[in-house]
Parts: C-alpha cells; sequence; structure tokens
C-alpha cells in the first residue's frame, strides 16, 4: 500500500491514533447475545517485511525525486534529506545556487538522522543504523543496533488495525478488508497502539543560531528534530522516553540507557549545555552538564499543542498550533522568559494562523506560519516582535526553516528553497530543489 499521504496530510502533522483490534472472546455463559452489538468495520491487514529481510535492506542507488520529504539535516556540503519511511537523499549543496541529489541511501522505515564526524545514524523501524558516509561513491552500513526503539506501525488511510504480530516482523503497508464484529456493549475493543508520525519535519546543523552540539564536527538538530548527537552521545525522544546511545567511536554506537521524561514528546534543540524537549503539554528543561546522565531542571506547562521550540539567550520561542489532533484551540508564537531556568515564565502571546517550524539567528526569527508562508522578524525586543516584522512571503505554505548563518533552507509544499539573507533587507532564493509530492497525488 502506498504510504504517501493525501493532500489534507501535509496541513496536519498527526492522524487519530490508530486502534489495535482486540476482539475480546469469551464463553457464552458469562456475556449473552442482548450485551452484544453487532458492528462494520473497515479493518487494515497489515503487510509485513520479516526482520531477516529488515536486517539486509539497506542499499545505496543514484539520486532520484523527492517525493515524501521528512527530516533533513545539513553538514558541511551537504544536505540530507529524509524520504519518509525509506531512506535518505543526499544533496551536494556545494554550490547553494544549484544544489545536485547524487545519492539516494535506501534505509526502509526511516524517519530521523544525526551524524556524528562521518557517521550518519537512522532508525529503520526498530532498529539503529550505522551509515559511513565519508566516500559518497562508498557508502556503507558499519553497524546495525536490533530492536533499538519501540514497535511501531504506519499509519493507514481509515479503519482499525487487525491483528498485528510483532513476531512476524515489522509492518511497511495494510490490506484493507470489511469485518462484521460482536463487540460487547461498554468495551472499547480498540486499545491504543504506537503509530509514526506523517507530516513534514526538519532537522539540520543550527550552530549559527547559537546552538552548541559540545563538539565539533557534528550536526545538530533544528526545530523538529527527534535525533541530536552532543559531546559523546547521540540522543533520541519516542512519545514519552529519551534515549541515549553512546558515539565515543562513532562507527560502534552502542545502548546506554533510557530515561522516562513524560507524554508525547515531539522535539530535542540543545542550547549551550541545556536540552530542551517540546512535548504536546509543554516544554521540558534538562541540564547537559553531565551528558551521560541528562538531568531535570523544569517544566513549563501550556495548553495541548504540537510545538517545536528554539531558544536564543534569555528567551525561548515556542510555536503552539490549532486545527490539529494535538488538542490546542489558538495558533500562537509564545516567548518565554528563561532566565531563571528552574522557573520559565511566559512573557508575551503573539498570534499566528497555522505555525509549524520556526528558527532562530542571533535577532533574525524565522517561523513557518502554514497557508501564511514564511514570516521573518527582529527579535531583539522579544517582547515587541509583532511591532518588527521583517518580510513576510505567502506564495509557498511553509513548514519548517533552518537558518545557517547568511543562508537560509525553507521546506514548502513544492520545493526545498535555499535563501542568502545576508542582508535581511534584499533577501533573494538561490534555488529550489523540486518536490514531486503534488505529482503523486491522486
Amino acid at each position: 500500500m502506498d504510504l504517501r499521504p493525501d493532500r489534507n496530510q501535509m496541513h496536519i502533522p498527526m492522524k487519530t491514533p490508530i486502534r489495535l483490534l482486540a476482539l475480546l472472546v469469551l464463553p457464552a455463559v458469562f456475556i449473552s447475545c442482548k450485551d452484544k452489538i453487532e458492528e462494520i468495520y473497515t479493518v487494515n491487514e497489515p503487510i509485513y517485511m520479516t526482520y531477516e529481510q529488515l536486517h539486509n535492506s539497506f542499499k545505496v542507488a543514484d539520486g532520484q525525486d523527492i517525493v515524501h520529504p521528512g527530516k533533513i539535516y545539513f553538514k558541511e556540503n551537504f544536505i540530507f534529506i529524509n524520504e519518509y519511511q525509506k531512506g535518505i537523499h543526499v544533496v551536494d549543496n556545494t554550490n547553494p545556487e544549484s544544489p545536485e541529489i547524487i545519492k539516494f541511501i535506501e534505509v526502509p522505515g526511516s524517519v530521523d538522522m544525526a551524524i556524528r564526524e562521518n557517521i550518519l545514524y537512522a532508525d529503520s523501524y526498530v532498529d539503529l543504523v550505522a551509515i559511513d558516509i565519508s566516500d559518497m561513491n562508498n557508502i556503507r552500513e558499519v553497524k546495525r543496533i536490533e530492536g533499538a526503539f519501540p514497535y511501531m506501525i504506519p499509519d493507514c488511510e481509515n479503519g482499525v488495525v487487525e491483528n498485528v504480530d510483532q513476531a512476524k516482523g515489522v509492518i511497511v503497508g495494510w490490506k484493507a478488508t470489511e469485518r462484521t464484529v460482536d463487540v460487547p456493549t461498554g468495551q472499547n475493543p480498540y486499545p491504543e497502539f504506537p503509530v509514526w508520525r506523517n507530516e513534514f519535519m526538519f532537522v539540520a546543523d543550527y550552530n549559527a543560531a547559537g546552538a552548541s552540539s559540545g563538539k565539533t564536527n557534528t550536526g545538530t538538530g533544528g526545530s523538529l528534530a527527534r535525533f541530536m548527537v552532543y559531546d559523546d552521545f547521540l540522543y533520541t525522544v519516542d512519545n514519552y522516553s529519551l534515549r541515549l546511545f553512546t558515539v565515543s567511536v562513532p562507527e560502534n554506537p552502542s545502548v546506554v540507557k533510557e530515561i522516562y521524561v513524560g507524554w508525547n514528546i515531539e522535539t530535542l534543540f540543545p542550547y549551550e549545555d541545556k536540552l530542551f524537549m517540546g512535548s504536546t503539554t509543554g516544554m521540558y528543561i534538562y541540564s547537559l552538564a553531565d551528558p551521560s546522565s541528562p538531568q531535570f531542571i523544569s517544566l513549563f506547562q501550556h495548553a495541548s499543542s504540537c510545538d517545536p521550540v528554539v531558544v536564543n539567550g534569555d528567551y525561548a520561542y515556542v510555536t503552539l498550533r490549532s486545527g490539529n489532533l494535538c488538542g490546542d484551540i489558538l495558533s500562537q508564537l509564545d516567548v518565554i522568559d528563561i532566565k531563571d531556568l528552574t522557573n520559565p515564565r511566559l512573557v508575551k502571546e503573539y498570534e499566528m494562523e497555522e505555525p509549524y517550524g520556526l528558527g532562530i539567528d542571533n535577532d533574525l526569527l524565522f517561523v513557518c506560519d502554514g497557508d501564511a508562508g514564511l514570516k521573518i522578524y527582529n527579535a531583539s525586543d522579544p517582547l515587541a516582535i509583532d511591532q518588527h516584522k521583517i518580510a513576510q512571503y505567502e506564495d509557498i505554505q511553509a513548514f519548517d526553516v533552518i537558518p545557517l548563518g547568511d543562508l537560509l533552507i525553507m521546506i514548502g509544499t513544492d520545493g526545498l528553497y535555499q535563501y542568502d539573507y545576508s542582508d535581511p533587507a534584499n533577501i533573494h532564493e538561490l534555488s529550489v530543489i523540486p518536490i514531486s509530492f503534488l505529482q503523486h497525488l491522486p
């Protein structure tokens, strides 16, 4: 089954959690006929890739079109763009005015990535894969940690999920069919099961924005990142846990620990020796003074919402988006005073239309506001940002942006854009890598 989303999914970062169909079979003596109701459901039977197939699935192909972009990573002269649950495009960006897609790394189930030195780390469904990219003509898998991540199932168009059997392998698609089911009254036969997110998400090196990865020669996460490298560790989040892998020997990562954080953890953003995590209910702040053992500092709570966070100086910036399944009814940009990390305070709210990712470079704040496009502000006065809008580009539905010194990378519905913003009064387009997403929609 084609897992590419429909047009509406361009605006919805997470669909309703899929329910696992659990049919409760009990003797008639305990439940009579009048205690049941007959319902017809469209159910989805899993299509599996066996674990043996998964462990031997790594391949490298020539460059190909970008169809469903996920996260993106920038390091040195290369941009790495995730093809949602398919693999990673490698873009030679030596000349930002003429980028070239040169390779496609096939990594089934890939959603996230990060880099330490010449090793790229990517998820492959339940596995963590370490990939040597030192020679772009000889990209190779150097290590795989099997079962590094929780079992997840991919999204589907509608209906419920039937008969998931983790022993058969990972689920790569669905076969839809109808079922007539006797459901005991007063019972919910569909317990929740974790699913992959289905959205545009970005990762990049943002050292120009003031963040620090603890050591050089690494890429670090952007506003929607779930993977990041800090010091000798790879950090990943998955809903409720922060997982640590040691990467002191980059080609030989190993599991360190799992730390329970909270619920619906969505993003990671390191700043100096602190880690900021965005969740659907708030912003968590952890100390990385000891990178091997992150320590909780505080939690800033907000209304239930999808929320990436970026940090600069004494302020954190968080976008909250309405019209989605994270629960918020408002769309806004929050400015949070973090001078006292133990007591973060909301100091200002700015109304937005449909904000997704954001980025900051010194006093320049970039906000991707969905249908309203890209908005650029002078944020030197965080309490008067709305009075200092520099520009707004409404011709693109913006999803995420990464400022890298004078170079701005932005993803929208029809392409990956690069801009020169060395003169904020004269921002100009350098190039566009087309996304053939819309060409593949019915």
